[in-house]
């Protein structure tokens, strides 16, 4: 009869000597424990990193372990998938053997091809943003493709614009005849700055003006009769004295 507890306490030991500076012991019942993978580094200095939680069931290794990413860096959810189920494939194929050694170092290989790949899709990135700066430079070049339906929303914009800009000149003609026909006294009324315009010219040329009203008369008053023969308002007759 297998003893499963001895067989994975062995395991375990192994594993903490092999893996000393990346190995940690969650829990001890049931017995759970994380092991980081670190790639190799790429050519730019790039690398991939994952940190494997595993957890032992009761007849292990008979039956495979339980596995999950706990933590990882630099790595893509599609290379996350990779790793879980190069984990499943491993597993099946290692039943009845001690397997951990075996699952981590199948995923730093892994990890290492993934850094492999960096480059590759660092360059495919890169080219798929050129594709798209030239495209967008050629739609700049060549414009808007004219259709039916983008002409007429055009064509309506644009006669509503003429509308617009008619009545506006329409109005402004309007507004300047209006004011060529005015009289002398409508001026007056209607702007009564120029009720003030002379004085406001002469005290600005520097001459101070001022009205004495005492000379003026309310012309009801004056007895002024222009049959009379004698009648000389500008006082220019002889003096017959």
């Amino acid at each position: 009869m297998t003893d499963y507890a001895e067989e994975q306490r062995n395991e375990l030991e192994a594993i903490e000597s092999i893996y000393e500076d990346s190995f940690t012991v969650l829990t001890e019942e049931p017995t759970s424990f994380t092991i980081t993978v670190t790639s190799d580094v790429g050519e730019q200095g790039e690398i991939a990193e994952a940190t494997l939680k595993f957890t032992y069931v009761e007849k292990y290794p008979d039956e495979p372990p339980l596995w999950e990413i706990f933590s990882q860096d630099n790595l893509e959810d599609v290379d996350a998938a990779s790793l879980l189920t190069l984990l499943q494939q491993q597993a099946e194929e290692n039943l009845g053997m001690v397997m951990i050694f075996t699952l981590v170092t199948a995923v730093q290989e892994k990890l290492n091809e993934i850094v492999d790949l960096m480059k590759n899709r660092q360059e495919e990135e890169k080219q798929r943003k050129e594709r798209e700066a030239e495209e967008a430079e050629k739609v700049t070049f060549q414009g808007t493709v004219v259709n039916i339906e983008n002409f007429l929303l055009w064509k309506a914009g644009f006669e509503l614009e003429v509308a617009e800009m008619r009545h506006k000149k329409q109005q402004k003609e309007e507004e300047q005849a209006l004011k060529t026909k005015l009289t002398g006294k409508q001026l007056f009324e209607t702007d009564h700055n120029l009720d003030t315009s002379d004085i406001q010219f002469l005290e600005e040329a520097g001459n101070s003006v001022e009205v004495d009203e005492s000379l003026f008369q309310d012309i009801e008053d004056l007895d002024l009769d222009e049959d009379d023969p004698d009648f000389d308002p500008l006082g220019m007759g002889s003096d017959e004295d």
